[in-house]
């Protein structure tokens, strides 16, 4: 299958071209690490990875499904949240739409959807989902699929105060362009891990949505 080639400069990256490679590179194939405690999701960091092994060792699995969602402008954004200051758990972080999956979801991409509708009040008739990326684990024994989709402009959201404190877009160029991807390192039980961040404004966007980013990137934009 001859793919559409990304433009060299990701500041010159039009949504057909994105959205077309999305299409060509990902599908709705469920992969078996999502419950699976035994298959262990690479980052290519060998501290990461060994983290994430050990993490599978000590706690159960716990799967979950957020929305990428890039929106159809004529330079597209992503449309990012800003997790409530009260919550018990990474309050204040920068994340996508989404959370765990629920046993009544049919699918991850229902999850993600249902969680989008709940969280911002992103609705569902304005979301065209291209396909999963690959599967991301956290160190609080997450193991994230995200769904890549193409958003319609002209919806209209409403942010649920008990989970988010905002919603906002960061253009898809800025994300994709590598110079903006910072790496950084902290120590977990002895061993360096490397983690992402790309801070925009004042939005410092980094952990599992960085990380998460990165992959886009590298699936979609990278030859």
């Amino acid at each position: 299958m001859n793919e559409p080639m990304l433009k060299t400069d990701p500041a010159a990256i039009s949504s057909v071209e994105f959205f077309d490679r999305s299409r060509a590179r990902l599908d709705f194939g469920v992969p078996p690490g999502l419950i699976d405690p035994n298959i262990i999701p690479r980052s290519g960091d060998q501290g990461t990875d060994r983290m994430l092994e050990i993490i599978a060792r000590e706690q159960p699995v716990r799967p979950a499904a957020v929305l990428i969602p890039v929106v159809d402008h004529p330079q597209p954004t992503v449309l990012l949240t800003q997790r409530a200051a009260h919550l018990n758990d990474h309050a204040g972080q920068i994340a996508f739409p989404g959370g765990k999956i629920d046993v009544t979801d049919a699918s991850p991409l229902d999850a993600a959807l249902r969680e989008a509708e709940e969280e911002i009040g992103l609705d569902r008739n304005f979301v065209d989902p291209l396909g999963y990326l690959d599967l991301y684990a956290t160190g609080f024994g997450f193991r994230i699929l995200p769904t890549v989709a193409r958003v319609r402009p002209g919806f209209k959201l409403r942010i649920n105060q008990s989970e988010v404190d905002d919603a906002f877009e960061v253009p898809l160029a800025f994300l994709m362009d590598p110079a903006n991807h910072q790496l950084h390192s902290k120590e977990f039980r002895g061993m360096e891990r490397s983690y992402y961040a790309m801070p925009f404004a004042e939005r410092y966007i980094w952990g599992a949505t960085a990380g998460i980013l990165r992959v886009l990137y590298e699936r979609i934009c990278l030859p």
